[in-house]
């Protein structure tokens, strides 16, 4: 026996071939039980920075309805589905005559996959016209091109992880909030 390969026991240091696949078998292992976990995670995190960044996006259609006194919208790009983004922008009606209303945009929002809004966000329709969005008129309220409210809520879903929601709840006096209903069903009503 070489004298060089004891170590402070007098017993060789150094493991075998066998020993060290063991251990990179066991690594393996327990990557593979966490990576469920490690998925739940991001589809977490992706839902909830979508859901925060049209919340943002929302208010801020509000604030500037209310600064600038005109009524301002946030809907969706392609005036079809939610999913595909949106934008915020002033809202240019029949009232106003075009040529008083040139269109702006200021936040605009791409597609939002794995992210989707179930129902493909129909919550927000004006019954009258058909379209989908919300606007907010100058006095910060959230109504329909013909005066009425719209619907309270927008639900998101994530297309990897079918029991994941967050609602989006737009209360009466123009708040928003978020809402979990897996964790706390109570707040969601």
């Amino acid at each position: 026996m070489n004298d060089k390969n004891l170590n402070y026991f007098g017993m060789e240091s150094g493991g075998s071939l066998l020993e060290l696949m063991a251990v990179v078998l066991l690594i393996a292992i327990m990557a593979v039980m966490s990576m469920p976990l490690l998925q739940n995670g991001m589809a977490v995190r992706q839902i909830d920075t979508i859901a925060r960044r049209f919340i943002v996006h929302a208010q801020f259609a509000r604030g500037q309805a209310l600064v600038m006194g005109i009524p301002i919208q946030i809907a969706p790009i392609t005036d079809k589905l939610w999913d595909e983004g949106w934008v915020v922008k002033n809202a240019c009606s029949e009232k106003r005559a075009s040529s008083a209303c040139v269109e702006r945009r200021w936040f605009s929002q791409g597609d939002i996959a794995p992210i989707y809004f179930k129902g493909g966000g129909k919550q927000f329709i004006d019954p009258h016209s058909g379209k989908r969005g919300i606007l907010f008129n100058a006095a910060g309220a959230a109504k329909t091109g013909h005066g009425g409210f719209v619907a309270n809520r927008l639900i998101l879903g994530h297309k990897q992880d079918p029991g994941l929601e967050r609602q989006l709840i737009l209360g009466s006096g123009g708040r928003w909030r978020i809402c979990d209903p897996v964790h706390d069903a109570k707040a969601c009503r």
